[in-house]
């Protein structure tokens, strides 16, 4: 399908030309056969870009990778699932740098030059044997096959219940250049940003300098619009690497090449971030909330997150209950300078609230707009022209099950 300028095309993070990676079991995830290990490797040096967690308490993969990122082009990433390598201490800094090195010695890349990614269970030591066996046999597994993709996308998963990949192709400068991406999150998802991992690669010629301003335009519409639960974790990453393999004239400038590019971009945050939410722990509904008529975006946000983050509108989601006055109980508490009088709320296009008083409204109707399994909030705040979206999922008794038993 083409819209816009963007094709959506297969392959996930190996559509882009230049690029291979595997996905292997190494023995850290409890599940039999589960893989736990990937590996992406640029066949070049690679332009880099990454946007991290925002929590102060940050696991030693995200302290590494600051750091290797000051310092140019990378070679790929590796990544484990099933411990995080988060609050290990120094024992964890020599971890994630030993796998850095590894990956880049069996690659035959410079030192250093590896990203690392790991997300899973916090305080726990890596079994770092486990792993340099599992980098050592990615290594050998490198390809560019659908196998290989699925491999991978699997291989990041803790408790997601399906694998989450999106490519799309664009033209760049009568090029064309593709993008693509997997990802993993399904709990601890919330804004600033959502608990999540992710990788995409491009084959697009592009300036550093803009691949981090579109990195980082693109994760404020999209990897910070999402929440599963409110909670942001230590490990939190997003990657993306320019192999520069389509030939296009290099982005060195704003334009229409970097306006393609970015919303090329844009078309894989969206699709795997909406990805993640659908995926979300004990989830039965993806909700969209939009906000409109606000005065500025970040007003506008601000609601929604509101009310995207809220128990009592998320667990009346979950039972299909129409009790909208908690949505816009929700608004009111944001922190924005709400007007009830002004605001008009619809779900699922079915009007509930306006002008401070609910909408005549049939009780068969009220529950009708409720009953899909997705549903579309849209609160007007009657303030101006600015808008937001966030979107999240319903609280399930399921959700409190998979979190209380997570560590045992």
């Amino acid at each position: 399908m083409k819209r816009n300028g963007i094709q959506r095309i297969p392959g996930g993070v190996i559509a882009a030309k230049g690029f291979r990676c595997a996905g292997v079991r190494c023995g850290i995830k409890t599940r039999a056969g589960a893989p736990d290990l990937g590996l992406i490797l640029s066949e070049r040096p690679a332009v880099a870009a990454a946007v991290f967690t925002t929590n102060r308490v940050q696991a030693a993969p995200v302290l590494f990778d600051r750091e290797i990122l000051k310092h140019g082009p990378v070679r790929g990433v590796v990544v484990n699932a099933g411990n995080a390598n988060a609050c290990t201490g120094l024992k964890g800094l020599r971890d994630a740098r030993r796998m850095s090195q590894l990956a880049a010695e069996c690659a035959g890349a410079a030192p250093g030059r590896f990203l690392v990614a790991s997300t899973g269970i916090i305080g726990v030591p890596l079994p770092l044997a486990r792993v340099e066996s599992g980098i050592r046999d990615a290594a050998t597994r490198l390809g560019r096959t659908p196998a290989h993709a699925d491999a991978i996308a699997r291989a990041i998963m803790t408790t997601d219940l399906v694998p989450k990949a999106a490519a799309v192709a664009v033209r760049v400068g009568g090029k064309a250049v593709r993008i693509g991406g997997i990802a993993k999150g399904s709990g601890m998802l919330a804004p600033n940003m959502a608990t999540m991992l992710c990788f995409i690669t491009t084959d697009c010629a592009i300036r550093a300098t803009l691949l981090r301003r579109a990195l980082r335009e693109t994760v404020g519409q999209t990897f910070n619009r999402i929440t599963v639960d409110g909670d942001c974790s230590t490990n939190d990453t997003v990657a993306v690497l320019a192999s520069a393999a389509a030939g296009n004239p290099p982005v060195e400038r704003t334009g229409p090449g970097f306006r393609a590019f970015r919303d090329g971009l844009l078309a894989v945050a969206e699709e795997l971030s909406q990805a993640l939410v659908r995926d979300g722990e004990g989830a039965s509904r993806f909700v969209e909330i939009s906000v409109t008529g606000a005065r500025s975006e970040s007003e506008a946000a601000r609601v929604a997150r509101s009310v995207a983050t809220s128990p009592l509108v998320k667990c009346a989601i979950n039972g299909g209950d129409p009790n909208w006055g908690r949505i816009i109980c929700a608004a009111g508490y944001s922190g924005a300078a709400v007007e009830p009088e002004r605001m008009r709320l619809w779900i699922n296009g079915q009007m509930l609230f306006r002008n401070g008083m609910p909408a005549a409204v049939p009780r068969e109707k009220l529950v009708a707009c409720m009953k899909p399994k997705e549903i579309r909030v849209r609160l007007d705040l009657g303030r101006g022209r600015r808008r937001a979206r966030v979107w999240t999922c319903d609280l399930s008794k399921e959700y409190v099950s998979i979190n209380a038993d997570y560590h045992t």
